[in-house]
């Protein structure tokens, strides 16, 4: 019924023409006139008689209704014989009626024009008869009609110099179009060689002569007409071929021939072109993956961190821009694996092996390798600028510490130098004393900040600090004058001590004051240390202790400021006594260098520091809370994509595993499912965003998820894959199952048998279970509620096949379980499963059936020759024979005769085709 509604179609089609060229160019109305006059006339004499002018000749109806006799083989109603117009008309409607059973819908067509002599009507009428009974069942390669008249011309001339049919116009102006159809089914009637493209004239009289001579096909065209007309008319064109269609029918047979063997070889150049393209994509992806994986692997270190962050961004542009396309050809070349191994299977032919190196499984390892290489390296780069954070750190304090040492130390080996007790009176001599018990306490305070000079110094070396060699050098200044210090500080101890015994009187006020200004001093100095050390947290906790230390040095403040107070009031007493007794003090304290003055000094600068430092920590607290809600954010989105991601993943199993609707509603689900998840990557993108955020934050851990933005991509390209591997293996299905003729209620009983038999999660089955199944087949599927894993052991597949009611030994089996588990992994997927019941269900081609046709085309002969290859096949087709057949051995060859049986087995064996 479809077949007959594309007809109708097909003649609507035809008749829309027809409308729109109703104007005629006089040109194409004379060359339709004589054609259609002449194919007309060439039925109706068969009836003994024929007509002279088409528009007059058909206004009774009479001849009309003949012509549709004799060209249907069915006889119409009995027509009136009266003269007047309604007897016409009768007849005339009578033969439009039978036109119209057929199936032929007649637009702006009526009976009234006909008996009216409308030329046009007329033309238009007979247009439509030729469309329906000479031209509609010509069929070639599953092309009707127009299109199949046209590709049988095409194939037919083929192998001809100089001839190009693309219509049914101007490629037949020269006249060479009908010589080759001629020539190539009676060659003996025309010598083509000796033909010019250039004279038109004498080629197509020549054609028509012949045609008319010995094929019985009426001189339809005028040479003068084609050759005067810039575009000959289409139908007269198409009328006349038709005629050689139809007068050649008989060498169809050879033609078959020739179309199996065109399909086969079709098949095998499709399959090679597939390899190629296997072998480039393999090739490219696999140096790209070389070259990649030199690059993460590189782990030398920048020494600052603007590089390291550098290096970070070139990673990240690896990840966002250069790795997705490079997932997508890994995806695709599996794919195609896929899909080309599917079709050696179909046509029969050897598994496809991929040069060495250049397996699935071998680019698998390889992306193996990147993906591990690609993870070190990140892991590497955070370290890296964790290091370097922590470097720079560590320098800046050791250059606060040694920068406020070499202060202190600044003139103090001078000082321990000087030979002032030699001459100084005796209360002098006693404050030099003093003063020096003063400098050793002093110098024991700074022992502690040489200790954590030396100790920083070390830890730089340890963490490999680019600029270690001069730390080491400052390192070792400070060092050896804390030695210089430490032994001068010790001579001048016990030069003061040898003259101590001459010295008596001390000023006790000086001395209590230097003792306790020294400590406080140094306090303070500790204490603007502190205040002006700098600080790195990455928690809100962290920031939240350095705040809470910070309150708790404030409330030492007050307790301070009593001990400034006391010791100025012990420089104030000492004024007081210096200024009620007249006492000659030289000016200044001589126990110690420490003045109110700088006691003052420091503590105003302490005071400056604390609300500098009280900012410092607000401005760090604000931005942990903004990295704080950086985390929380990118936790809000990981924690609904990653079970979104997981989720799909499950859905796209069961939809692969269990049985819902056809394969093709399962595939369109799928793709369903593919355009979401598609419509999903906004939201990675935008997680990715997040993602960046963080890590230019330096943000390098989140308790508020347990998914990572390396999580979420291997999982997004998991599921990338897996909905692509899961469209391809339906596909792969459905290209089985309409290849192998198998139909929906087969493809289900195929499934149902796999799924009953796969009960548990592991794809095998337990004894009870093994036994059960050999029983029958009679059981209850709407119990399995159990999970499917898409698999069958060996043991499963055996049991399967014997329920099926093959009969098996072991060797029998052995032999059908190299074919459906080639790997020998004792598991058996559905797809095997399903090509193997398909082998046994199907019928395909075989060399048999190949050699069958090469015969026929070669006259019964047990060889053949490149000439009958050339005449046969298309040229690009007889050429890859004539390339791949070898020469034929027999008793009866001839010179260049061609082995075409060796050449058909080998279609289907072990070969390199």
């Amino acid at each position: 019924m479809d077949h007959y509604d594309g007809e109708t179609n097909d003649y609507r089609q035809q008749e829309d023409d027809w409308d729109r060229d109703l104007l005629l160019d006089p040109a194409w109305e004379k060359q339709q006139r004589k054609t259609f006059t002449a194919w007309c006339n060439s039925h109706l004499r068969k009836a003994g008689t024929q007509i002279e002018n088409i528009e007059e000749d058909f206004r009774d109806g009479l001849k009309l209704m003949l012509l549709l006799e004799v060209i249907s083989g069915e006889r119409l109603e009995k027509p009136e014989r009266g003269k007047m117009r309604v007897h016409k008309i009768s007849n005339v409607n009578k033969a439009l009626n039978f036109i119209t059973r057929k199936g032929v819908k007649l637009v702006s067509i009526g009976a009234e024009e006909i008996v009216d002599g409308n030329a046009k009507m007329t033309l238009g009428m007979i247009w439509t008869i030729i469309l329906r009974f000479a031209i509609q069942d010509i069929s070639v390669e599953e092309t009707s009609a127009k299109e199949g008249l046209l590709l049988w011309c095409q194939r037919k001339t083929a192998p001809y110099k100089n001839v190009n049919i693309q219509n049914f116009h101007i490629s037949w102006k020269d006249g060479l179009g009908f010589c080759a159809l001629i020539h190539r089914h009676r060659p003996e009637l025309i010598d083509y060689g000796k033909l010019r493209k250039d004279d038109p004239m004498t080629n197509l009289n020549t054609a028509f002569d012949v045609a008319e001579r010995y094929l019985d096909i009426p001189r339809m065209l005028d040479a003068e007409d084609i050759v005067g007309t810039a575009r000959p008319d289409e139908k007269a064109i198409m009328t006349y071929v038709s005629s050689f269609y139809h007068a050649f029918s008989g060498a169809q047979k050879a033609e078959t021939a020739a179309n199996r063997i065109c399909k086969v070889l079709a098949v095998n150049q499709d399959n090679e072109r597939l390899m190629e393209d296997y072998e480039k994509l393999a090739s490219d992806l696999l140096e790209w993956i070389r070259r990649t994986i030199p690059w993460l692997e590189n782990r030398v270190p920048e020494n600052t961190m603007a590089a390291m962050q550098q290096k970070l961004e070139d990673f990240r542009d690896y990840r966002r821009l250069h790795k997705p396309p490079k997932v997508q050809e890994k995806c695709q070349l599996e794919i195609n694996f896929n899909t080309l191994q599917t079709k050696l299977r179909l046509s029969n032919r050897p598994a496809f092996m991929p040069s060495e190196g250049k397996m699935v499984s071998d680019i698998s390892n390889a992306w193996s390798g990147l993906e591990g290489a690609e993870k070190g390296y990140e892991e590497w780069l955070l370290n890296e600028i964790r290091r370097l954070e922590r470097l720079d750190h560590l320098a800046e304090k050791f250059r606060q510490k040694a920068t406020i040492h070499e202060g202190w130390t600044a003139g103090k080996e001078d000082m321990l130098q000087q030979k002032d007790f030699e001459t100084a009176s005796l209360s002098e001599i006693k404050a030099l004393l003093k003063k020096h018990e003063a400098f050793e306490s002093d110098l024991a305070a700074h022992q502690d900040r040489v200790e954590q000079i030396a100790a920083i110094a070390q830890e730089l070396n340890e963490l490999d600090y680019y600029d270690s060699p001069s730390v080491n050098a400052r390192c070792q200044r400070i060092c050896d004058l804390w030695d210089s210090l430490g032994a001068l500080t010790q001579k001048r101890s016990e030069a003061l001590q040898r003259t101590e015994k001459l010295l008596e009187t001390i000023d006790q006020l000086y001395l209590e004051f230097a003792k306790r200004a020294a400590p406080f001093n140094n306090w303070m100095e500790g204490a603007m240390e502190d205040l002006q050390d700098t600080f790195i947290v990455h928690t809100i906790e962290e920031i939240q202790g350095l705040t809470a230390a910070h309150e708790q040095f404030k409330a030492t403040l007050p307790e301070a400021d009593k001990e400034r107070q006391a010791i100025l009031g012990i420089h104030n007493e000492i004024t007081k006594i210096v200024q009620t007794y007249h006492v000659n003090m030289a000016g200044t304290n001589p126990y110690t260098t420490i003045t109110p003055q700088t006691i003052n000094a420091k503590w105003e600068k302490v005071r400056q520091l604390v609300p500098q430092r009280d900012q410092a920590l607000v401005e760090e607290h604000a931005r942990q809370q903004n990295n704080e809600r950086l985390r929380r954010q990118f936790a809000s989105q990981a924690n609904v994509i990653g079970p979104w991601i997981q989720t799909k993943m499950e859905e796209i199993g069961r939809i692969s595993i269990e049985m819902h609707g056809t394969l093709e509603t399962q595939l369109t689900q799928l793709r369903q499912y593919e355009k979401n998840i598609v419509n999903y990557k906004p939201k990675i993108d935008q997680l990715e965003g997040d993602h960046q955020l963080i890590q230019e934050a330096l943000i390098f851990d989140n308790r508020h998820t347990n998914y990572t933005m390396e999580h979420i991509r291997v999982g997004w390209e998991q599921l990338l894959t897996t909905i692509a591997r899961t469209i391809n293996e339906i596909e792969n299905q459905i290209l089985t199952r309409d290849a192998k003729g198998i139909s929906q209620d087969q493809m289900n009983e195929f499934r149902a048998s796999f799924n009953h038999f796969d009960r548990d999660h592991s794809g095998t089955l337990g004894a009870e279970e093994f036994k059960a199944c050999l029983i029958s087949l009679g059981f209850d599927m709407a119990n399995d509620t159990q999970k499917r894993t898409g698999l069958m052991d060996a043991d499963d597949f055996k049991t399967c096949l014997i329920s099926m009611g093959y009969n098996l030994s072991e060797a029998e089996f052995s032999r059908i379980m190299s074919v459906v588990d080639p790997n020998r992994l004792g598991l058996v997927t559905f797809q095997a499963f399903i090509d193997f019941m398909s082998r046994e269900t199907a019928d395909t081609d075989t060399a048999d059936q190949v050699m069958a046709s090469f015969k026929v085309l070669a006259g019964d002969k047990n060889y053949i020759l490149p000439e009958e290859l050339r005449r046969e096949l298309p040229p690009d087709q007889a050429e890859y024979c004539i390339a791949r057949m070898a020469p034929y051995s027999g008793r009866d060859g001839v010179p260049g005769a061609l082995d075409y049986m060796s050449f058909s087995t080998a279609l289907y064996g072990e070969s390199d085709l």
